[in-house]
């Protein structure tokens, strides 16, 4: 038992002092950028100016991470992405993975085409997913589209090659029907339209 309250007890430092320390260090640079400042209003103007200290805290932590992402982040993912483009097999994951993150988050956004498709003429199994490409020249056949199917509970899925003919978009936010998908249908979705692809 005693031994369980320690760990918990270490535990809870490790959540609460992070925290502590982050607001910690914002109060001392605030009461100490409070005081050069107003002391200096006071000296040249003689009146104070309130909420000056937390505006010059706000532009100093803007200007904190304007640095942070200039100067240290971007060339440390530069020196990152060149390891490796030298090393073939990390080169592999780390494209197939990035060009996953881009599908879910980037400008050109992928997984914006919810779909529902019919898995097999002779039953009336459908499965939802998203259509990621419509030309598939390379397969030389035009009636055909790929479909990603998302995994419930995993970020996962597969991607089908299937018929045209057994596809239908699904008039609702993509972001819904990703939701909808991977909470294994346990979320709400607003009704929408169907139509043929």
């Amino acid at each position: 038992m005693k031994n369980k309250l320690i760990s918990y007890f270490l535990q809870g430092l490790l959540y609460i002092a992070p925290i502590t320390i982050v607001i910690y260090i914002i109060y001392a640079i605030f009461t100490f950028m409070d005081g050069i400042l107003q002391n200096f209003f006071v000296d040249l103007f003689g009146t104070k100016i309130p909420g000056l200290g937390l505006l010059i805290l706000v532009l100093f932590i803007i200007f904190v991470g304007f640095l942070g992402k200039t100067i240290i982040a971007d060339p440390l993912k530069k020196l990152f992405k060149n390891i490796i483009e030298k090393i073939p097999p990390l080169k592999f994951v780390y494209a197939a993975f990035d060009d996953i993150i881009a599908a879910f988050v980037g400008k050109e956004k992928r997984f914006n085409k919810p779909v529902l498709v019919k898995i097999n003429k002779e039953s009336e199994i459908e499965k939802l997913g998203f259509i990621t490409e419509e030309n598939l020249d390379f397969l030389e056949d035009e009636n055909k589209v790929a479909v990603y199917f998302p995994h419930s509970y995993n970020f996962s899925g597969e991607l089908f090659i299937v018929p045209k003919s057994n596809v239908r978009s699904i008039n609702v936010k993509s972001s819904e029907m990703m939701k909808f998908i991977v909470s294994a249908g346990l979320t709400e979705i607003s009704k929408g339209k169907e139509t043929d692809i």
